[in-house]
């Protein structure tokens, strides 16, 4: 799948066209997610998968889409109720997907819960994503030193 113009928006494309879901490896403990099994099956079965057309690239995307997404919206809801939390606010470059926010509003929604999630201006890795986590630190009295601190940009 191309990095053009990024992975994430390729796979949700393709995810589009799929129609048969493939189990994948879902590993949620508490509130950790565990991705390893999914990249480890992707990379050793699908190629065979693929080759005697069990499934298609689209499906395979789509069924990544469905797992992740559903790991994902588990450890929020655990994570809402642990907090009291009404509210879910989506950032980052995954933000973008639709499906993840109809599937995180349709969590929200059952708990009587508000999503927030906004357009690809805010979606993807930003400075207005960075500076809000950096204002809710500083809410919070959590201050990291400039000597503590570092940059590491791929």
């Amino acid at each position: 799948i191309s990095n053009d113009p990024s992975p994430g928006y390729n796979i949700e494309q393709m995810a589009k066209k799929g129609t048969q879901y493939v189990e994948l490896p879902y590993t949620v403990k508490g509130m950790d997610v565990s991705f390893s099994g999914i990249l480890s099956f992707i990379e050793e079965a699908a190629n065979k998968m693929l080759r005697s057309g069990q499934c298609t690239a689209e499906d395979l995307c789509f069924s990544l889409q469905e797992t992740v997404f559903a790991m994902l919206v588990e450890i929020t809801e655990r994570a809402m109720a642990h907090c009291g939390s009404q509210e879910v606010l989506i950032v980052g470059g995954v933000g973008c997907n639709l499906r993840l926010q109809e599937m995180m509003g349709v969590m929200c929604k059952e708990r009587g819960a508000k999503l927030y999630a906004t357009d690809e201006r805010f979606c993807i890795d930003n400075g207005a994503m960075i500076a809000q986590a950096g204002w809710e630190m500083f809410r919070t009295n959590q201050v990291t030193e400039l000597e503590d601190s570092w940059i590491t940009q791929r």
